[in-house]
């Protein structure tokens, strides 16, 4: 059996008028965050770490914010569009472990609700996807309150 590991990293803005949407699950707060998608700040670092193990380049590669198809698209539908690219070429996600990096909002009461979301979306047990969430301290953009990010690693295997 061979063994590829990936690494993702992403970042985005907050602003108004859109929902706070991360790990697929819409969390209650006065400010949204920015990008072409929804802008799922995990789930795009999740799906670069694994478009990364499987070679398959990074998430804007894939699926790039110049492309109206994209547009205010549930990351959600873009992670299981992954996920097929991965079965295609016979990987199997073995674990994901991702860290939400943010000052505000405190998000550790969705943290569970999340892992169900993206367990369900891959066809995952949640025990095989850990999420974990930190500040900054106040330091650095989001710990000024500026905007989130997420880090992720996967373990995909071969069928």
């Amino acid at each position: 059996m061979k063994y590829k590991v990936g690494t993702g990293y992403d970042v985005h803005a907050f602003c108004k008028d859109k929902p706070l949407i991360i790990g697929g699950v819409n969390i209650p707060y006065s400010l949204g965050l920015k990008g072409h998608s929804d802008a799922d700040v995990l789930i795009h670092a999740i799906i670069d770490a694994l478009l990364g193990a499987a070679n398959l380049r990074d998430i804007g590669f894939q699926y790039p914010d110049n492309d109206s198809n994209y547009k205010n698209i549930d990351s959600t539908l873009l992670l299981k569009d992954t996920a097929q690219k991965l079965k295609d070429k016979n990987f199997k996600i073995e674990n994901i472990d991702s860290t939400i990096i943010l000052q505000t909002p405190k998000i550790s009461a969705f943290i569970p609700q999340m892992q169900q979301r993206l367990a369900q979306v891959l066809e995952l047990e949640t025990e095989d996807i850990t999420i974990k969430a930190t500040t900054t301290e106040h330091l650095g953009f989001c710990g000024r309150g500026e905007g989130v990010a997420a880090q992720a690693i996967c373990l995909l295997s071969d069928e």
